[in-house]
């Protein structure tokens, strides 16, 4: 009888490691190195000063902050990374310096305000075969830090005025993708070719360091046609696969590194998850075979893998590569359409997520109402079907692990807006829906309830649906906020919204943040970034959302009207909570890489943040400086 018990106390100890691992046992991360990224805005009450606490330093780092040379912080500075110097005028120049570790960052000079204009080089306009005039609007942006000086880069694509949802049959102009210093500098422009179509589905771009060298590279889709910064072609320059609707249903695919300092192409196979049979994905016009989402995931809890995947509404397959030695090598490949794989077909999102759900250091893939472990198997699938909207955070801290909060397409559902554990796939609460449900969201915005709050608006009527609820599923309000993107703006722990005002006549709008005030149940405008344009229509999309530059609150980029330049903003609220940079912190880093994606939607964190939070612990990550 005790040896009975024994064993079973053994299996059951053994199946509740990987949740409880301990933190300090996983493994370290290959990350970026960063600098201070400090900035310095003039207000009215004087120059405000932002700076990054690193994941990599230590829990106790105090600064002090200097002024044309001269300390002007009588003690050090231990709470928030972030100071109003009253004294100081557009003309400083500032310096900030980690105690013990140096003067880090110095010549920090003043913005005229909280903004950052960043040129753009707009491409001339273009034909299709049939004779149709196009234009290019500046669209999706990515960050890397493309030559190791421990600064972000901006890789942005742009979008021809033809650019197509898969559902509509049209020639498109060329996607095109350009890098950018912060200060406008062009890097490089990269052709991706007429046998790669424009729109939100086709292209995927991810920007990170994937070899461990310090430097970001860019890994995309890519076709014969395709042309590097240097006009080296990949393929046949000639061959066309374009049929007369507009589509490509045929010709080889590839998947392509590139250089990002360069922009020149470094490696190229054929691309998987393959087409095969166009007929196999649920039609066979191409509409769900050219279906793409990518990210980035610590398949083995230290180093980053390309994540590469098609189809969601029929048939899915995921494919996980890894770049190193200037080498593209497949990991591992998951359909299913495999013996096994049934209950993982028409599961998949307009998006996708990673995170490390089972706590065993390494990442997996939540691909909408399905996840896959990290060595490409089946975790679960919830067999909601498919959704355009999805969050996973820490949502509800009352609960261990990770959540993932989902609005699903498919309808007359049991859980059209749900909430369900990250690991297990477990439905923790749902509400039943009778039709499309189009957007959702997850955030921290009334600090009367615990956790984050989630809400959905209709698919066919942009109306609310349900209400706005708390993380127990219980409904506060049957009035919601818009449901397109979240922010952490000013100075408290709540989470913004991040919006547009919508234009239908022209399909986008001006660029907005506003605050949710539980007690009028309206949203108070922050900032009204008037010039600037939204992205992807009734989306509402920034080009960029994420922590950038400061402390740990996160920074916009919007368009101008006119796609000459992109709009960074940055907030100039004191605040005092200290966290490390968002983007050294796992979950929210891979948000950034895929925020681009199809769908686009906000990056979150590992951990819950928001109001009455606990104390993130440090990152555990092993920082790569370039050489």
């Amino acid at each position: 009888m005790k040896k009975c018990l024994v064993i079973l106390l053994a299996l059951l100890l053994t199946v509740a490691v990987p949740f409880s691992a301990d933190a300090k046992k996983l493994p370290k991360r290959q990350m970026e190195y960063l600098d201070r990224g400090a900035v310095a805005v003039e207000t009215e009450d004087g120059i405000f000063l932002s700076w990054r606490f690193l994941g990599n330093d230590k829990k106790k780092t105090s600064f002090h902050i200097y002024r044309d040379g001269k300390k002007i912080t009588r003690k050090p500075l231990k709470h928030g990374t972030n100071y109003l110097d009253e004294a100081g005028t557009a003309d400083s120049v500032y310096r900030v310096e980690a105690i013990g570790k140096g003067a880090d960052q110095d010549d920090i000079k003043v913005w005229q305000n909280n903004q950052l204009h960043i040129p753009l080089q707009k491409p001339a306009d273009g034909k299709t075969p049939d004779g149709k005039s196009y234009t290019y609007k500046a669209n999706d942006a990515s960050v890397g830090d493309l030559d190791g000086d421990g600064e972000w880069e901006i890789i942005l694509k742009w979008d021809p005025s033809n650019s197509q949802d898969n559902s509509r049959s049209g020639y498109t102009g060329n996607v095109l993708i350009d890098a950018y210093e912060m200060d406008g500098t062009h890097k490089w422009r990269i052709d991706l070719g007429h046998n790669i179509r424009a729109g939100a589905h086709y292209t995927q771009m991810l920007v990170y360091d994937f070899d461990g060298n310090g430097k970001s590279e860019l890994v995309v889709k890519t076709a014969d046609g395709t042309t590097d910064a240097k006009g080296k072609v990949i393929g046949d320059q000639n061959a066309d696969y374009r049929n007369s609707s507009g589509y490509i249903l045929e010709g080889p695919e590839y998947l392509s590194v590139f250089d990002g300092n360069t922009g020149i192409m470094k490696e190229t196979v054929n691309y998987e998850p393959a087409r095969g049979n166009i007929c196999d994905w649920g039609d066979c016009y191409g509409n769900r075979g050219d279906r793409f989402l990518a990210g980035v995931a610590y398949l083995d809890g230290k180093t980053p893998s390309i994540i590469e995947a098609r189809g969601y509404y029929e048939k899915t397959m995921i494919a996980a590569y890894t770049y190193k030695d200037g080498k593209l090598t497949k990991q591992w490949l998951f359909d299913s359409d495999t013996a096994g794989n049934e209950a993982y077909a028409q599961q998949g999102n307009h998006n996708l997520s990673i995170a490390d759900v089972d706590e065993d250091g390494k990442d997996e893939i939540i691909y909408g109402s399905m996840a896959l472990d990290h060595d490409g198997t089946g975790l679960y699938s919830t067999g909601l079907g498919h959704g355009d909207a999805m969050h996973v955070s820490d949502l509800d801290p009352s609960r261990p692990g990770l959540e993932v909060f989902q609005v699903h397409e498919s309808s007359p559902n049991k859980a059209g807006i749900e909430l369900h554990d990250a690991r297990t796939g477990e439905l923790l609460w749902g509400i039943p829906t009778n039709r499309d449900i189009g957007r959702g969201l997850a955030a921290d915005i009334d600090p009367r309830y615990p956790g984050a709050e989630m809400w959905a608006v209709d698919g066919a009527w942009n109306s609310p649906t349900g209400g706005l609820y708390a993380a127990s599923g219980e409904q506060i309000t049957t009035n919601i906020p818009p449901a397109n993107f979240a922010i952490w703006w000013d100075g408290d722990l709540s989470r913004e919204i991040l919006d547009h005002t919508f234009d239908e006549s022209i399909q986008t709008g001006t660029g907005l943040i506003g605050k949710w005030n539980p007690k009028t149940e309206k949203v108070d405008t922050l900032l009204d970034a008037e010039g600037t344009y939204s992205n992807n229509g009734t989306k509402g999309n920034p080009a960029l959302q994420a922590d950038l530059i400061g402390d740990w609150r996160e920074e916009v980029i919007w368009r101008t009207e006119d796609s000459s330049a992109l709009v960074l903003y940055t907030t100039t609220d004191i605040t005092e909570q200290r966290l490390p940079t968002l983007m050294h912190d796992p979950v929210y880093r891979l948000g950034v890489a895929w925020q681009n994606v199809a769908y686009n939607q906000p990056p979150h964190t590992s951990y819950f943040l928001g109001n009455n939070m606990k104390q993130p612990d440090m990152p555990r990550i092993d920082v790569i400086k370039a050489k």
